[in-house]
């Protein structure tokens, strides 16, 4: 098992999830089971899969929990986008937490071609 802790698209993955959770605190109330919900799980999906793929024996395995997690970041992504369309929440959050998903992005790409297969 990796120490998944010490790595720096876990660590970005973390930063996202507070970001994310200050931004859905911002929502309306009647998001509460609509947007809110959705980015809140969207952005714990990121690190999670992370962790949950450094016990994996297998580079295959690995790698499919690595792609699952940039899969969320391109869903939080969109809904991110959906919110900055709308004009909700602070506008210096939004920004921020696209641009951590943006880092985090190219991160998992470049961490998953290192990998390989």
């Amino acid at each position: 098992m990796k120490n998944y802790k010490k790595l720096k698209i876990w660590q970005k993955g973390m930063d996202i999830v507070l970001a994310t959770y200050r931004l859905a605190a911002q929502l309306p109330i009647e998001e509460k089971f609509g947007l809110r919900s959705q980015v809140t799980r969207c952005s714990v999906s990121i690190p999670s899969n992370i962790a949950e793929g450094s016990a994996k024996s297998s580079k295959k395995d690995y790698k499919n929990y690595l792609e699952i997690s940039l899969g969320s970041t391109y869903e939080l992504e969109t809904q991110v986008l959906i919110i900055d369309m709308l004009e909700i929440g602070d506008k210096a959050l939004r920004s921020s937490l696209l641009d951590l998903l943006d880092e985090e992005q190219k991160m998992l790409q470049s961490f998953i071609q290192k990998i390989g297969e």
